[in-house]
Protein backbone atom coordinates (compact mmCIF):
# COMPACT_ATOMS: atom_id res chain seq x y z
CA UNK A 1 0.00 0.00 0.00
CA UNK A 2 1.43 3.66 0.32
CA UNK A 3 4.36 4.57 2.24
CA UNK A 4 4.08 6.07 5.96
CA UNK A 5 5.70 8.37 7.82
CA UNK A 6 6.08 8.61 12.01
CA UNK A 7 5.80 12.36 13.37
CA UNK A 8 6.06 13.79 16.55
CA UNK A 9 3.28 16.74 17.01
CA UNK A 10 2.84 18.11 21.06
CA UNK A 11 4.62 14.55 22.51
CA UNK A 12 2.18 12.64 20.65
CA UNK A 13 2.88 10.14 18.10
CA UNK A 14 1.10 10.66 15.05
CA UNK A 15 1.51 8.87 11.04
CA UNK A 16 1.01 10.50 8.31
CA UNK A 17 0.25 8.03 5.25
CA UNK A 18 0.99 8.50 1.84
CA UNK A 19 -0.49 7.37 -0.98
CA UNK A 20 1.37 6.22 -4.20
CA UNK A 21 0.56 7.14 -7.31
CA UNK A 22 -0.96 3.75 -8.44
CA UNK A 23 -3.42 4.02 -5.79
CA UNK A 24 -4.06 7.80 -6.64
CA UNK A 25 -4.30 6.46 -10.45
CA UNK A 26 -7.04 4.22 -8.76
CA UNK A 27 -9.15 6.64 -6.82
CA UNK A 28 -8.88 9.37 -9.52
CA UNK A 29 -11.06 6.79 -11.82
CA UNK A 30 -14.05 6.69 -8.79
CA UNK A 31 -13.37 10.10 -7.23
CA UNK A 32 -11.41 12.50 -9.13
CA UNK A 33 -12.01 15.33 -6.65
CA UNK A 34 -10.79 13.10 -3.45
CA UNK A 35 -8.12 12.03 -5.40
CA UNK A 36 -7.03 15.84 -6.34
CA UNK A 37 -7.66 16.50 -2.90
CA UNK A 38 -4.94 14.02 -1.64
CA UNK A 39 -2.24 14.67 -4.25
CA UNK A 40 -2.21 18.32 -3.28
CA UNK A 41 -2.32 17.40 0.50
CA UNK A 42 0.38 15.22 -0.02
CA UNK A 43 2.38 17.37 -1.91
CA UNK A 44 2.12 20.18 0.55
CA UNK A 45 3.36 18.25 3.24
CA UNK A 46 6.53 17.10 1.43
CA UNK A 47 7.34 20.53 0.67
CA UNK A 48 6.81 21.23 4.09
CA UNK A 49 9.14 18.07 5.68
CA UNK A 50 12.22 19.12 3.18
CA UNK A 51 14.61 20.88 5.67
CA UNK A 52 15.41 24.60 4.91
CA UNK A 53 18.10 25.50 3.27
CA UNK A 54 20.28 28.33 5.44
CA UNK A 55 22.06 31.22 3.81
CA UNK A 56 25.20 30.12 5.22
CA UNK A 57 24.94 26.72 3.15
CA UNK A 58 23.02 28.08 0.00
CA UNK A 59 26.03 30.59 -0.87
CA UNK A 60 25.56 34.04 -2.34
CA UNK A 61 22.42 33.33 -5.39
CA UNK A 62 23.09 32.67 -8.55
CA UNK A 63 22.83 35.91 -10.41
CA UNK A 64 21.34 34.44 -13.46
CA UNK A 65 18.95 32.66 -11.39
CA UNK A 66 17.82 35.67 -9.64
CA UNK A 67 17.38 37.04 -12.97
CA UNK A 68 15.29 34.56 -14.60
CA UNK A 69 12.69 34.58 -11.36
CA UNK A 70 12.33 38.18 -12.00
CA UNK A 71 11.79 38.20 -15.33
CA UNK A 72 8.81 35.61 -14.74
CA UNK A 73 7.67 37.72 -11.69
CA UNK A 74 8.26 40.61 -14.84
CA UNK A 75 5.90 38.67 -17.11
CA UNK A 76 3.30 37.92 -14.32
CA UNK A 77 2.86 42.21 -13.31
CA UNK A 78 2.89 43.38 -17.15
CA UNK A 79 -0.67 41.41 -17.22
CA UNK A 80 -2.06 44.34 -14.90
CA UNK A 81 0.32 47.34 -16.56
CA UNK A 82 2.88 46.95 -14.27
CA UNK A 83 6.51 45.96 -14.36
CA UNK A 84 9.70 45.18 -12.23
CA UNK A 85 13.21 45.72 -13.27
CA UNK A 86 16.25 43.88 -11.37
CA UNK A 87 18.64 46.62 -9.96
CA UNK A 88 21.01 44.60 -8.07
CA UNK A 89 21.42 42.00 -5.90
CA UNK A 90 24.00 42.77 -2.60
CA UNK A 91 24.60 39.67 -0.74
CA UNK A 92 21.19 37.60 0.02
CA UNK A 93 18.85 40.71 -0.54
CA UNK A 94 17.88 41.26 -4.27
CA UNK A 95 16.86 44.88 -5.19
CA UNK A 96 13.80 45.35 -7.48
CA UNK A 97 12.30 48.48 -9.16
CA UNK A 98 8.60 48.91 -9.37
CA UNK A 99 7.75 50.37 -12.41
CA UNK A 100 4.30 50.94 -14.60
CA UNK A 101 0.95 50.97 -12.96
CA UNK A 102 2.94 48.65 -10.20
CA UNK A 103 5.08 52.42 -9.02
CA UNK A 104 2.05 54.69 -8.03
CA UNK A 105 -0.32 51.44 -6.92
CA UNK A 106 -1.02 50.98 -3.10
CA UNK A 107 -1.11 47.13 -3.78
CA UNK A 108 2.56 47.07 -5.12
CA UNK A 109 3.38 46.57 -1.45
CA UNK A 110 1.33 43.29 -1.47
CA UNK A 111 2.35 42.63 -4.71
CA UNK A 112 6.52 42.63 -3.51
CA UNK A 113 5.85 40.70 -0.47
CA UNK A 114 2.81 38.32 -2.37
CA UNK A 115 4.30 37.87 -5.76
CA UNK A 116 7.99 38.97 -6.11
CA UNK A 117 8.78 37.63 -2.84
CA UNK A 118 7.54 34.07 -3.13
CA UNK A 119 9.06 33.83 -6.67
CA UNK A 120 12.17 35.01 -6.15
CA UNK A 121 12.85 33.91 -2.56
CA UNK A 122 12.59 30.35 -3.92
CA UNK A 123 16.16 31.14 -5.85
CA UNK A 124 18.66 29.30 -3.21
CA UNK A 125 20.85 31.95 -1.59
CA UNK A 126 18.10 34.90 -1.30
CA UNK A 127 16.39 36.42 2.06
CA UNK A 128 14.41 39.08 0.60
CA UNK A 129 13.58 41.35 -2.12
CA UNK A 130 13.23 44.93 -1.06
CA UNK A 131 11.62 48.06 -4.27
CA UNK A 132 14.18 50.78 -4.60
CA UNK A 133 13.21 53.66 -5.92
Amino acid sequence: MGRERATMNDDRRQTIRFFTEEELDALEETDPDTAYRIARAQAIAARDRSPPVSLAEAGPPDRAAVARAVEDVRRILQRDGGDIELVDVEGAVVRVRMKGACAGCPNSVLDLRNVVEKIVCAVPGVSSVVNTF
